[in-house]
């Protein structure tokens, strides 16, 4: 069994490894999905990019950002996780991160399904650094949000 200390070491490390070599970074040439974010507050930045396929599942994921090691780390992780998922499992898991961000707790279901993701869930012990786990999340919210408009 590992001690907290060392838990807390292991995430560290995870999202050290997810803003050092980013996963899906690298936009996509014509996204049927596309969404900006930016926070004020610290000058991060995501752009977000998603393919989808003829069944309406996300095929292709990309990304580009700036900014600090959380938020970068964060969108990498989220990238890794909406392949194969529809539009409206992409927002169900952009609820329970919020959520848990917000003071939340992933079940053990979820620390399952959602890997290195889990190693943010110390983020919200610093409630400065929550906007920087979310950006890239509340991006690709408001890209389904966009593409839904021009849908309807």
């Amino acid at each position: 069994m590992q001690l907290p200390s060392e838990l807390d070491d292991l995430y560290q490390d995870i999202i050290l490894d997810h803003y050092r070599s980013p996963r899906h970074q690298g936009l996509l040439h014509d996204p049927d999905l596309r969404g900006e974010g930016f926070n004020p507050f610290c000058g991060d930045q995501v752009v977000l990019t998603l393919g989808l396929d003829g069944a309406g599942r996300i095929a292709e994921v990309g990304f580009e950002g700036q900014g600090c090691s959380i938020s970068q780390a964060s969108a990498s992780m989220l990238t890794g996780h909406l392949e194969g998922k529809t539009l409206e499992e992409a927002e169900a898991l952009v609820r329970t991160f919020k959520g848990v961000m917000q003071g939340g707790e992933f079940t053990p279901e979820q620390e399952d399904d959602l890997g290195d993701i889990v190693a943010l869930e110390g983020v919200k012990r610093f409630p400065i650094r929550i906007k920087c786990a979310l950006l890239g999340w509340t991006t690709l919210q408001d890209a389904i949000s966009a593409y839904r408009k021009t849908r309807d």
